[in-house]
């Protein structure tokens, strides 16, 4: 009898919980419905200069909404946004966006040479030279730099780019190659410094601009 009704009472409880976060996840996205012309109805933004939020940790996402309204993270797209939302409404709408999942990218490309005079490179050419540029990507992701004292990004941000959810450092696979670019050149030029003991901002600044091309490159492939 004990046993049925231990059984009874769990059944329940999980089926509140379901329907609690059933509905939470309702109420999120109705409120994250202005947010779907940068960042795509389900978090997945088409233009790559806006992240894709879909799949990414809740307490990630509350955390980066927090700092948009307190204004330690500064954006003047994002703060007026946020400014609107009571601490139920950042929660609401980063469970939304966190239930989601990813799109992964096509295949990537390398800009078009702004140098008129510089010879037209060749398809083989410019497959090469991508090839190479992931490649150094991937190395930097996973063994650092050493001579640059540049950390491995493994290290915070998992084997396969699934981020670290207690410690709330983001997903970072399958994100837009050109928003990886530019958060890391804010970082290292100090433009963007909201995280724990500038972490980034640390690790960022000893980082060369084509080795922020190239792990940003790599990231973005990651599945």
């Amino acid at each position: 009898m004990i046993k049925k009704l231990l059984t009874v009472s769990v059944t329940l409880a999980l089926a509140f919980t379901g329907h609690a976060y059933a509905q939470g996840n309702s109420a999120g996205k109705t409120k994250a419905a202005a947010c779907a012309g940068c960042h795509g109805e389900d978090g997945n933004s088409m233009m790559p200069s806006f992240p894709k939020l879909a799949g990414q940790h809740q307490n990630y996402l509350a955390k980066q909404l927090q700092a948009f309204k307190s204004g330690t993270r500064n954006s003047p797209m994002m703060a007026p946004l946020a400014a609107g939302l009571d601490e139920q409404a950042i929660q609401e709408i980063a469970t939304y966006y966190s239930a989601n999942r990813i799109a992964g990218n096509p295949a990537p490309k390398l800009p078009d040479n702004d140098d008129d005079e510089a010879p037209a490179k060749t398809d083989e050419q410019k497959k090469a030279e991508l090839t190479a540029l992931i490649a150094q990507g991937s190395d930097l992701y996973r063994n650092g730099d050493l001579s640059r004292e540049v950390s491995a990004c493994v290290a915070c941000h998992g084997p396969f780019g699934e981020g670290n959810k207690p410690a709330a450092f983001p997903a970072l696979h399958s994100q837009h190659a050109d928003y990886l670019i530019k958060s890391l050149t804010d970082f290292k030029s100090g433009a963007r410094s909201n995280n724990p003991e500038n972490m980034m901002h640390m690790i960022a600044g000893k980082m060369t601009d084509q080795q922020i091309q190239a792990v940003a490159y790599y990231i973005s492939t990651m599945k």
